[in-house]
């Protein structure tokens, strides 16, 4: 019988108050808490009735479900906010200034907490599916910052949700490193190996309790493939073929890492139907429903992530079949997951999502029109700086053709030309390595641009003859000042 008390969601909210810092489990809404945060939004709304300040400093592994942000953010109960969000309610609070947001690289953030260059915790919020009075608990679909939020804060509060269960314990590997000087190399020398413990521990002292929960996560459908997307995956998947074929890639493969959404959907599912491809391993931060998929057809053999952000059915999919996936999947802090030194050291292939790139290969993944955030940088920065091989796939166009995924300058930069390796689109393949600015800018031109769009690029080059990087300061932004003016780019 455990000494941890039950508690409901409203009087778990009613011990945190105004301008406390809050850390929450999860990674995407895989693990992230439902009715405790949900609660909050409701104390926030209460006491704002009254004419009382509440709002409160929030850190998570990356983004939430609606029960957390969306609820929060329409609270108007967000004193601050990192590192990563994709909830339409709190994205428009931030780009309204309401919600004062600071993007940050995924694997940074637990570091940054425990070297206290951030405001200190009050409060950890950790979703598990089983836990004993020892403090010994099993997480759920996401591990995220979990580890070092329990360790940190002041108070722990469990939420205990029965629509995950008991079995998942050893799923898990958590494992949080020393900081310097006495941090050490982190003894992860391919997927599938373990360093840490299946169960994270808390002291029991610091719980004031757990809420009963039953909701499932709210990860939300990916949106199915098209001819654009298929293309897309058809490319990478061509590409790296040809990688292996001219021996630069080894004839075993290298593991992959693959961002979220309907394009990593596409690439994945394109690196399993050709016979090219080898049967290969993942790294990677999110694992999503066609790495499910190929799990079963035997194409992925062992996926190590932070996260099972699955569809329901997908996760359903999961629990009637534990003891298949016990031994090819595993979950870990997004400190391990993204950690640079491990990407560099397994030889990643790394495959990411650009909002917009720029004809010398520089990548805009935040920002829109370089003013609103869409979403964030993400784990992206992590994996491309220390890439095997670092790819980016963008759509050529979007809104219907009005703008181009690809402008003489980006409006707003998160990875430089100097960590983007290739470029792929529907139309093609952009092999950045080894090119001068001029000649990379020749490449995407002429692989990846929409045929609408090719003539002003190759306009745009010939203003400035005699530089090396032939930018134009007056024009650099001509096609963005026409789309903000117009509504469309040509």
């Amino acid at each position: 019988m455990s000494s941890i008390k039950t508690i409901s969601a409203a009087q778990a909210a009613s011990y945190i108050n105004n301008g406390d810092a809050v850390g929450f489990s999860g990674f995407t809404p895989a693990g992230s808490p439902k009715a405790i945060p949900t609660a909050i939004a409701h104390r926030a709304e209460e006491l704002h009735a009254q004419n009382q300040e509440f709002k409160i400093g929030i850190y998570t592994g990356a983004s939430t479900g609606d029960s957390l942000d969306g609820a929060l953010a329409r609270a108007n109960a967000i004193l601050f906010r990192t590192p990563y969000q994709s909830n339409k309610d709190l994205r428009n609070a931030l780009n309204r200034g309401d919600a004062p947001y600071f993007d940050m690289h995924l694997s940074h953030l637990a570091q940054e907490l425990r070297y206290g260059f951030l405001p200190r915790l009050k409060f950890a919020v950790i979703e598990v599916a089983d836990y004993n009075e020892n403090g010994e608990v099993v997480l759920t679909t996401g591990v995220g910052i979990s580890p070092t939020i329990a360790g940190l804060a002041e108070y722990v509060i469990l939420e205990h949700n029965t629509t995950h269960p008991a079995a998942l314990r050893g799923f898990h590997d958590i494992y949080e490193p020393a900081d310097p000087p006495a941090r050490r190399e982190i003894p992860v020398y391919k997927p599938s190996d373990r360093i840490g413990s299946p169960i994270l521990k808390i002291d029991p002292k610091k719980i004031l309790g757990v809420v009963e929960c039953s909701q499932p996560d709210e990860v939300g459908g990916f949106t199915p493939t098209d001819q654009v997307t298929e293309q897309i995956g058809a490319n990478v998947a061509l590409f790296l073929a040809g990688e292996i074929k001219a021996g630069r890639i080894p004839k075993e493969f290298l593991p992959i890492q693959s961002g979220v959404g309907n394009i990593a959907n596409a690439v994945l599912g394109s690196l399993g139907a050709n016979p090219d491809i080898p049967p290969f391993e993942m790294f990677t931060e999110v694992i999503q429903d066609a790495v499910i998929d190929l799990m079963y057809e035997g194409n992925v053999k062992f996926a190590s992530g932070c996260s099972l952000t699955v569809s329901n059915e997908i996760l359903t999919k999961i629990y009637s079949d534990l003891e298949f996936f016990r031994s090819r999947i595993v979950l870990r802090p997004q400190e391990i997951s993204n950690n640079p030194e491990l990407a560099r050291r397994m030889g990643l292939i790394t495959i990411n999502t650009a909002l917009e790139a720029d004809i010398f290969g520089n990548v805009n993944s935040t920002h829109v029109l370089g003013q609103k955030m869409m979403n964030g940088i993400g784990g992206s920065g992590d994996f491309t700086r220390n890439a095997y091989i670092s790819i980016f796939t963008t759509p050529s166009t979007a809104k219907g053709g009005k703008i181009s995924s690809f402008v003489p300058m980006v409006s707003h930069l998160d990875h430089s030309e100097h960590s983007v390796k290739v470029m792929i689109t529907e139309h093609g393949i952009a092999d950045l390595r080894g090119k001068s600015p001029i000649q990379r800018a020749t490449a995407i031109i002429e692989n990846c641009v929409d045929a609408e769009y090719k003539q002003i690029l190759y306009d745009y080059l010939k203003l400035t003859n005699g530089a090396h990087t032939p930018q134009s300061l007056k024009s650099a932004f001509e096609m963005h000042r026409l789309f903000a003016e117009t509504g469309s780019m040509k």
